[in-house]
């Protein structure tokens, strides 16, 4: 038997005994009357590239039964060398390395997973080359295949975040989280989605400190006179950045919610007692007569009826 670098070819070889030796005897065998040397090949394996070696093994054997004994039974001048010859010159054959699966692209819902696979062709003990595909005439081994195919389980999906409010202060963000299959194509009730691992739905944030209540006024109202001096008015509110009331603005700023307004008269004379009126229909003519504003050109001409003869 030969053998090189893993490639094992079967040979056989036997050579005849060799005649015994004339006038010699191993007389140190009782059981034995003499004993020669029966040489016959052994494989062994050899360095030089492509090739094996055979070598020839001698060994001390019995006449009788053609046992193997100790080389110190027979006679060490009549033993012959050990030969060697070249085997299984022909170079090894291409074949297949295949390596180890690496991990699997997903944990579920399939994945993917390879391997190297390399045509090879041993060149020396140590060495060896790589060959194309079409070097290695055996089918060749697949590279990748399938794996984890088992669907995977709902997963909770988070969207995105709302705008924080209120827009100054702190405040909060809200976002709407579900319960989704692992391709998000469907929907399912919350509780089939580990609780314990929901994310938050809802977070604080701050947009940075409100501004101050202020001051905000309305429009002036009508002048109170038709003629002359008189007072108008309008609304001044403390409101919030929200346009809620507050009692926070300082009053030492507050714009005022009165202020004197001027009409102009008309200098037409009344003709006659007939159109002499009072021209606003309000409370203060009958003060004007009590405290005799009734001399003042302004005061008569809106309460002339009432200071008629005064």
């Amino acid at each position: 038997m030969c053998v090189f670098h893993g490639c094992l070819f079967p040979t056989i070889y036997s050579i005849p005994n060799p005649p015994p030796s004339s006038g010699h005897q191993c007389n140190s065998l009782p059981l034995a009357g003499r004993a020669g040397q029966l040489a016959s090949f052994k494989a062994n394996t050899l360095a030089a590239a492509w090739t094996g070696v055979q070598r020839q093994e001698v060994v001390c054997k019995r006449l009788d039964d053609n046992s193997i004994v100790q080389n110190n039974y027979c006679d060490p001048d009549s033993k012959p060398p050990e030969n060697q010859r070249a085997c299984n010159t022909e170079p090894c054959p291409p074949e297949w390395f295949i390596g180890d699966w690496l991990e699997c692209s997903k944990t579920c819902d399939g994945g993917m997973r390879t391997r190297a696979v390399l045509c090879i062709r041993k060149i020396g003990p140590s060495e060896e080359e790589t060959l194309d595909y079409s070097g290695c005439l055996t089918h060749r081994p697949i590279e990748k295949e399938p794996c984890n195919n088992q669907s995977c389980p709902p997963q909770w999906v988070a969207l995105d975040w709302s705008e924080c409010t209120p827009k100054c202060g702190p405040g909060f963000k809200h976002r709407i989280v579900l319960c989704k299959s692992s391709d998000l194509s469907k929907t399912f009730p919350a509780a089939q989605c580990p609780e314990e691992s929901k994310p938050p739905v809802r977070i604080r944030c701050s947009l940075g400190r409100c501004p101050p209540p202020r001051w905000v006024t309305g429009d002036w109202g009508q002048c109170s006179a038709q003629c002359g001096l008189g007072q108008q008015m309008r609304t001044v509110q403390c409101l919030s950045y929200t346009g809620q009331a507050s009692g926070d603005c300082p009053e030492t700023v507050r714009p005022p919610s009165m202020q004197q307004c001027e009409s102009k008269c008309d200098s037409t004379p009344i003709s006659n007692t007939e159109e002499c009126k009072d021209v606003n229909k309000v409370a203060y003519c009958p003060l004007v007569l009590k405290f005799k504003f009734c001399s003042r050109a302004y005061f008569r001409q809106m309460c002339c009826k009432t200071c008629q003869g005064h």
